[in-house]
């Protein structure tokens, strides 16, 4: 006989706490707690954890670790510590090195998708030795088979259906069938309102888990309770209970639903019918889901494969016995990097073949093979349980399930870019002897730069697929600590070389203007030699002209002036920016006036005297370009803002078009405030949030500016750090308000 046991069990937590409640233990961590404000909506346990205070920008998130922590919980004195989570695209799992402040240890990111993370902390010793990981000890373990991990779940758009929900359904353990061949325990939701007296018995979905996970993982990382609150409050669901059985305790799924569904069946007022029973799984599980099937046909009318396949046969007469019965038998699977993906590519062909009906939602193209991933599955597939659905195709943006063949190892240039955004980064077998292998890359949030762990293969060599949003990046590998440029990308950044770039084309801001346009519709970027104020010497400039450039046009052609930062040089803006891509997206889409684009060298000159006696006089000798001061522009990024604003303040009216990105500075106290309105047309400053260093001093320069009345334009705040991320989409905003009337917001 199976025996309840709520009250030592999980049960219902309900605020700002997760399925398990924060507590406090380990003599002294109370010490170890970092004083600062949590996060305004986040639902999460660990104190370490808090949304920036006083960012323009909402779900940017801090993780703050007292250094004494670090040695108490690891016994690592030094090394790198870092937090692991599914930060990264896809909700792929990532790491962002912490650097110190103070006496602590901090890592800032975001903004976070709405959605729950799952993340731990982890220090170093050294480069090529393991991490050891640690959770912060003054709160209760929240997920039951991985000790040191624990979750912070961002509320928002997309994710309603994720949240708590107030007057939701209850969760308890219970434990059936006997120790040690058959016993188990399983994870149970009843559904709000549930009356073990009720004349009509529930329905009962059985959920069974992945190898290597623990049935309660359904509830602490799967969002159980949340998906089926929101699901049977809204009237979407049928009120069901659902069971979350112990899949990895036998090898066949009879003796996992023999003694479940007696046991269970006893202790729960639910159907005992085949018609009022569903089963669904994660890889493993769903193995056993489908095999339960086969097995005993009239037990399930729906059946649910998570991420998973069966490599078992099907008789002629189990055939008809399940298309007669099974009222869904629903395929789901991840991306092309769920490990489970083939499987299900797999099984739908051989059900296809076997005369088996069912419906395939498709691949996510989001996600893989995460817990991300299967809540949504779940979230699906409870709808069309025990009742009719709408529908028995794939969800709305989802790909046909169709075979996939990685690239070859050795493809190149790398990293090979597929269809649908799927990155493809590769390291060969000379690196086998190394310990720790990631790329270092921008592609975290908002252009974050998380270290991602690549994955050994059996020849040595390393390798990581993703699925990357549309934009251009910039990546490295790092070796045990030693960084690597990518030896078979042939991309160059002349000012780090050890980073090489690559692009995705996608339907985003960044993918859509970084994108090649076709050979025809280019502009051309050539390379303009000049004599600098530094030493006379010689220095480069790129220039791009628009297709169809004509030297010899009677009416000039506008000129921006476009500047590097610090650390960078003129090459940057092309090599990085990819500032030419998007010039060229701007003039076919028709919302830029043609113009030549000067890209000089900002470095250890008095820039002022630089731009105005040897960088515009030889580009005005040697380009088509106007004098006038109402056809010049001038711009740059964190350094080059300076230069920018450093050339307004002393020569106003030279450049009647003003961006200044990450900016800095002051009006100067004998700037002529009325010559500079009077000359300028457009001053339009970009900041990203409070990540991009320069974050504060931009409000201090708006503050100077509007102080002593420059008249400028705020743009609104970019999420993201002091990145390339941040200037293209400046870049990309400010190009169209140049040369033209009312140019402005």
């Amino acid at each position: 006989m199976g025996s309840r046991q709520g009250t030592t069990g999980l049960r219902r937590r309900r605020g700002r706490q997760a399925v398990a409640a924060t507590a406090a233990v380990a003599m002294g961590a109370a010490a170890l707690l970092v004083a600062q404000p949590a996060a305004a909506d986040a639902i999460g346990a660990d104190p370490w954890v808090a949304e920036v205070p006083n960012n323009p920008v909402q779900d940017v998130y801090r993780f703050t670790v007292p250094s004494a922590a670090v040695s108490a919980a690891t016994g690592i004195a030094g090394g790198q510590t870092a937090v692991e989570g599914n930060f990264g695209p896809g909700k792929a799992w990532t790491t962002y090195n912490m650097g110190a402040s103070g006496a602590n240890l901090t890592a800032t990111f975001g903004p976070l998708e709405p959605g729950l993370y799952y993340y731990q902390y982890a220090t170093r010793p050294a480069a090529d030795q393991d991490a050891v990981a640690f959770r912060n000890p003054a709160f209760a373990q929240e997920v039951t088979s991985k000790p040191t991990l624990a979750t912070l779940f961002v509320p928002g758009p997309g994710a309603e259906w994720l949240a708590d929900a107030p007057g939701g359904g209850e969760l308890e353990t219970f434990s059936y069938g006997k120790a040690p061949r058959s016993g188990g325990e399983a994870v149970v939701w009843t559904p709000p309102g549930y009356d073990e007296d009720r004349a009509e018995p529930y329905p009962v979905l059985y959920l069974l888990q992945d190898e290597g996970q623990s049935p309660r993982e359904w509830a602490e990382l799967g969002r159980l309770e949340q998906i089926m609150d929101s699901l049977t409050l809204g009237g979407d669901a049928e009120p069901m209970v659902v069971v979350m059985g112990d899949a990895g305790m036998s090898d066949r799924v009879s003796r996992v639903t023999k003694d479940l569904f007696r046991d269970t069946e006893r202790a729960y007022n639910v159907a005992t019918d085949g018609e009022e029973r569903a089963i669904a799984g994660i890889g493993r599980g769903a193995a056993l889901a489908v095999e339960s099937l086969v097995e005993s046909p009239r037990d399930f009318s729906a059946v649910g494969v998570f991420s998973g396949g069966y490599d078992g046969s099907i008789r002629d007469s189990k055939v008809r016995k399940i298309n007669e019965s099974t009222d869904v038998l629903r395929l789901y699977a991840g991306n092309v990097t769920d490990p489970a993906y083939d499987d299900t590519v797999a099984l739908a062909a051989s059900l296809t073949t076997a005369g088996v009906e069912f419906q395939s939602d498709g691949s996510d193209p989001t996600t893989g093979g995460t817990w991300d991933t299967w809540q949504k599955n779940l979230h699906d597939f409870a709808q069309r349980a025990f009742r009719d659905a709408v529908d028995d195709g794939p969800s709305e943006g989802h790909l046909p399930l169709v075979p996939y063949t990685p690239p070859a190892a050795g493809t190149t240039p790398t990293p090979v870019v597929g269809e649908n955004g799927v990155v493809t980064f590769e390291l060969g077998a000379q690196y086998a002897d190394a310990t720790d292998v990631t790329v270092w890359a921008n592609f975290g949030p908002a252009g974050s730069w998380p270290r991602t762990p690549m994955v050994q293969q059996a020849d040595g060599s390393w390798r990581l697929s993703l699925v990357v949003p549309g934009g251009s990046y910039y990546d490295k590998f790092v070796v045990d600590g030693v960084d690597l440029k990518d030896p078979t990308n042939p991309t160059k950044v002349t000012s780090e070389p050890t980073w090489s770039t690559f692009t995705v084309e996608g339907d985003t801001l960044r993918g859509r203007y970084t994108s090649e346009v076709p050979a025809a519709a280019q502009g051309e970027v050539s390379v303009m030699t000049y004599t600098s104020t530094a030493g006379e010497q010689q220095r480069q400039a790129y220039v791009w002209t628009p297709p169809g450039y004509d030297a010899d046009r009677a009416e000039a052609y506008p000129v921006f002036y476009l500047q590097h930062g610090g650390g960078q040089t003129w090459t940057d803006w092309v090599e990085v920016g990819h500032i030419d891509r998007i010039l060229d997206n701007h003039l076919q889409d028709g919302t830029i006036v043609p113009m030549v684009v000067v890209m000089a060298n900002g470095n250890a000159v008095d820039f002022p005297r630089e731009v105005t006696e040897r960088i515009v006089p030889t580009a005005e000798a040697q380009y088509n370009v106007s004098t006038e001061g109402d056809r010049k522009a001038l711009a740059g990024l964190s350094m080059g803002s300076g230069a920018t604003l450093s050339t307004l303040w002393a020569h106003p009216g030279d450049f009647a078009y003003i961006g200044a990105m990450s900016a800095f500075g002051a009006v100067p106290a004998g700037a002529d405030v009325a010559a500079i309105n009077e000359g300028t047309k457009l001053l339009r400053v970009y900041s990203g949030d409070v990540q991009d260093f320069t974050y504060g001093a931009t409000l201090q320069l708006i503050s100077s500016m509007t102080t002593r009345g420059v008249e400028h334009e705020f743009a609104p705040i970019i999420p993201g750090p002091h990145s390339w991320d941040v200037w293209q989409k400046s870049v990309i905003d400010l190009l169209p308000r140049l040369f033209v009337d009312g140019a402005g917001a």
